[in-house]
């Protein structure tokens, strides 16, 4: 068995990714496709806003008739009555006259200008408002007179038909991550359905008799299974919709039942635990007599032990991590991630990078030939790294108090303080 060969961590991520494809596209209501890729360019139907409108409440007026209007000489016009938002019959603003507007509201045909209602008496025939009566409160607020303390230009307050978007414009270009505003526009320009990558959908399972779900009483030799909710959650934060089914036993005809059980619903199956090289590695016994799945010693620390390959009629992705909980968060972040954001038809699919100083007290060692993740914490504003907790795979603690995970390249056996290295931005 000395002779397996030990892939790279680059070689195994491109073999995935390699093997992976983006989802076929589909057509999702607007409130499905958040977070989606968009896979067509959207163009402006009607121009955004389809009117010229307001864009204060007050007096809808020409210009003419408040031309050198002031505190002590105000213009006096007759109010014909209201525009509300919505408003589809308009009255006509003549000489002399204003109608009282609402935010929004269109413009009507005759009227060149908008004064707010604070630069006049708000019809009340008292001094400066502040606000405009209700219209359910003052009927006559949209009849009789109302003064006008200052003069505006032509199209003051006034939203041009088109001043956001015109028809025609390219509102969203394909390969758009579909987020709050980008679903708000297109809202706004009346498409209800569009064409995406549907999140996929991610099975993740944890094996061995040792697991116990977390609410449930320990026996002795037992833990609980935290794993399939650690890679559950990292599946959606990665955008999927992801499916845990909790710890299977180590037996390797019921491991296999689970798997075609589950491929049903899966674009990729996650495996957590069981590939390494004990005698009860199920996963590893499951899933090698079909020969669909490799299982790979890799040049990295933590996260040695991996398997990839495809498996049942639809040659659904699998990638089997190994069970100790940092390795099989490592190997989620380095491999199943980008998977997943393979599969979305994302066009970045890596966690961003940095490089740091480390700052540590005593220096860091890496095994040589091996690519080591440490878990860190990153400093942003002083471009450093601190590592936290110790090096084994079994601490969960530390994981959860990292936000990055410190990179010691192949060739390096030693890290000091003040070596600047690679780190992976979590989160």
């Amino acid at each position: 068995m000395s002779n397996t060969p030990i892939w790279s961590v680059d070689e195994h991520l491109k073999d995935i990714l390699g093997t992976v494809r983006a989802l076929e596209p589909i057509e999702l209501q607007l409130p499905d496709a958040q977070g989606c890729v968009l896979v067509e360019d959207v163009t402006v139907p009607v121009d955004l806003p389809p009117f010229d409108n307001s864009s204060m409440d007050g007096y809808a007026v020409r210009t003419a008739d408040v031309e050198g209007a002031s505190e002590e000489f105000p213009a006096v016009l007759t109010v014909i009555g209201d525009v509300a938002a919505g408003s589809g019959e308009l009255p006509e603003v003549g000489p002399g006259q204003a109608a009282r507007i609402m935010t929004g509201a269109p413009l009507p045909p005759g009227a060149q200008a908008v004064v707010p209602v604070e630069w006049t008496d708000g019809g009340t025939g008292g001094g400066a408002a502040t606000t405009m009566a209700a219209a359910a409160d003052a009927p006559e607020g949209a009849s009789g007179e109302v003064r006008v303390h200052r003069p505006a230009e032509a199209r003051a307050h006034v939203r041009a038909v088109g001043s956001d978007v015109k028809a025609g414009d390219l509102a969203l270009a394909a390969g758009t991550v579909l987020g709050p505003p980008q679903i708000g526009l297109l809202a706004a320009i009346g498409r209800s359905t569009v064409k995406v990558r549907p999140r996929p959908r991610v099975v993740v399972m944890s094996t061995g008799s040792e697991l116990v779900q977390p609410g449930e009483e320990l026996a002795p030799g037992q833990i609980y299974d935290s794993n399939s909710f650690a890679l559950t959650a990292a599946a959606r934060d990665a955008g999927a919709i992801a499916y845990r089914v909790g710890a299977v036993a180590d037996e390797a005809e019921s491991l296999r039942a689970t798997i075609e059980d589950q491929l049903v619903r899966a674009d990729l199956l996650v495996t957590t635990g069981g590939v390494s090289v004990g005698a009860y590695d199920v996963v590893k016994e499951a899933l090698t007599e079909s020969g669909e799945v490799e299982f790979r010693k890799l040049a990295m620390q933590p996260g040695k032990p991996q398997g990839f390959g495809a498996i049942g009629p639809d040659h659904t992705p699998l990638l089997a991590l190994p069970g100790n909980p940092v390795s099989s968060y490592v190997s989620f972040e380095l491999f199943v991630r980008p998977a997943i954001r393979t599969l979305m038809g994302m066009a970045d699919v890596h966690r961003p990078t940095a490089r740091a100083t480390l700052r540590t007290d005593k220096p860091l060692t890496s095994p040589a030939a091996r690519r080591q993740f440490l878990r860190g914490t990153y400093d942003a504003t002083a471009g450093t790294v601190a590592p936290v907790g110790g090096a084994g795979s079994h601490l969960v603690a530390a994981l959860a108090h990292a936000d990055c995970l410190i990179v010691i390249p192949e060739e390096t056996t030693e890290a000091t303080d003040g070596t600047e290295l690679e780190v992976v931005l979590l989160g």
